[in-house]
């Protein structure tokens, strides 16, 4: 897929058109249909101390429902083969594959299964598969999860239609019987107390964005993120109507002009809670989870409208980096980056200063759209803040000899847009705190340079 110079320019000025965002999924899926392929690829290589036979047949076997469930209905398949999770797992079952070493990866490959029966029970297939069990939870990736009994290590599931049997074995007894069924909203319910759906959030018009309390591989099976954030365990209704009131009172704000909405609908898939601090909310984005968005529960739409737009950016260059290359400099932690107290390599300087050009733009569609002062003035303090943050940190990005012409487009365009952000002036004062906020950051990080 060939990127043009419009579209550079259109993702420089922190949007994007339909076109782009389209081009952008579609390489992210094909990469994903690659990366399980090199998954199925390494199982049938692997030798029989890396993976016993079994396992393998069994892997196959899952292979051969998830085809069939792509057969009947692909976008209900594709709805799980290219959840966020999905990749999480892909990746790390290439690693534990390909990995030298020869410790048994059964455990890691199984995980097909679960995802299998999720692809085969959304396409409304009759199918029986072997899903595994991890720390006392089976789970079925976009559906929900289910608490077993202790030493449980898998279980049975069974579909016919919009519903699922799981065969889980009591502590002691006959076997019992767990029935799902899909509710007209999507979302996949049961009367037994241990199992917990996955529930979505939704709009007019976009499909369902998920809140995923249950996926083992939403945290890089660590508990915690890559940013040393928690997530958090399932969450309680209380949690659940947070979220949705936040995601309802989102999206006028997403709305007050340029591309916000559409690029969440384009680039979402879903949200994956984290538990929030007592003074902070939390957010990040993942490279190997694409479409997953990791952020503690929003106290108000703005908050949750202003997250998204944060941590899309991050997701637009992250794709946009994958189809194509951007800069070729190295991993090395010399930059300074006006928003944080440590020094950053380029990519995590690029990575940054696109994110706060976003804010930039959207605190200002928000400071000059917004009915009540209060959140006029907020609007306008962090519109500065960010501009001059990303003021301090281009003259590094336009001076890089290491971009490529791709690179220099987009960030050519960033400058463009910046440049054009800064014809509006805020009320007296914004500017001023707001660049003196930016020099003490920089005469900190001169200090400590000493």
């Amino acid at each position: 897929m060939d990127v043009t110079d419009d579209m550079l320019r259109g993702l420089g000025s922190t949007g994007g058109d339909a076109r782009a965002l389209e081009v952008l999924v579609a390489q992210q899926r094909r990469q994903r249909l690659l990366m399980l392929r090199a998954v199925l690829d390494a199982v049938a290589e692997a030798p029989a101390a890396v993976l016993p036979p079994a396992a393998a047949g069994r892997v196959l076997a899952d292979w051969r429902l998830l085809a069939a469930a792509e057969r009947a209905d692909p976008e209900a398949a594709h709805r799980v083969v290219h959840y966020p999770m999905t990749g999480a797992w892909a990746e790390r079952a290439l690693r534990d594959l390909t990995t030298p070493g020869g410790r048994p990866r059964t455990a890691t490959v199984a995980y097909l299964g679960a995802t299998a029966a999720a692809a085969a029970a959304r396409a409304g297939l009759r199918f029986t598969a072997e899903v595994p069990v991890r720390d006392g939870l089976l789970t079925l990736p976009t559906l929900g999860a289910c608490t077993v009994p202790a030493g449980c290590t898998s279980v049975g599931v069974t579909g016919d239609g919009s519903r699922l049997w799981l065969h889980l074995p009591p502590p002691g007894g006959r076997p019992r019987r767990v029935e799902v069924r899909r509710g007209p909203d999507g979302v996949w319910r049961s009367a037994a107390a241990g199992w917990r759906p996955i529930r979505a959030l939704s709009a007019a018009g976009a499909r369902p964005v998920l809140i995923d309390d249950a996926d083992p591989h939403r945290d890089e099976e660590r508990r915690a993120d890559p940013y040393g954030l928690t997530v958090a365990d399932a969450l309680g209704a209380g949690q659940h109507a947070r979220w949705r009131t936040a995601w309802d009172d989102a999206r006028p704000w997403l709305d007050l002009g340029g591309e916000r909405a559409q690029g969440v609908g384009a680039l979402l898939d879903c949200f994956v809670p984290l538990t929030r601090s007592a003074t902070a909310h939390s957010s990040a984005t993942r490279g190997d989870a694409f479409g997953a968005l990791l952020s503690s529960t929003p106290s108000s739409g703005l908050e949750l409208a202003t997250t998204l737009v944060h941590e899309l950016q991050h997701t637009r260059l992250l794709a946009l980096s994958a189809l194509t290359v951007l800069h070729n400099a190295d991993d090395t932690p010399r930059y300074w980056a006006p928003w944080r107290p440590d020094p950053r390599p380029f990519d995590g300087l690029f990575q940054g200063a696109y994110a706060h050009l976003g804010l930039s733009d959207f605190h200002l569609r928000v400071a000059l759209s917004a009915a009540s002062p209060s959140v006029r003035d907020a609007a306008w303090a962090d519109h500065c803040r960010c501009r001059q943050q990303v003021e301090a940190a281009m003259p590094q990005l336009l001076g890089c000899s290491r971009l490529t012409r791709q690179g220099r487009i987009l960030v050519t365009a960033m400058a463009e847009h910046h440049r054009r952000l800064k014809e509006k002036r805020p009320p007296e004062g914004h500017l001023a705190r707001a660049t003196a906020y930016v020099e003490t950051a920089r005469v900190i990080w001169r200090r400590g340079r000493a």
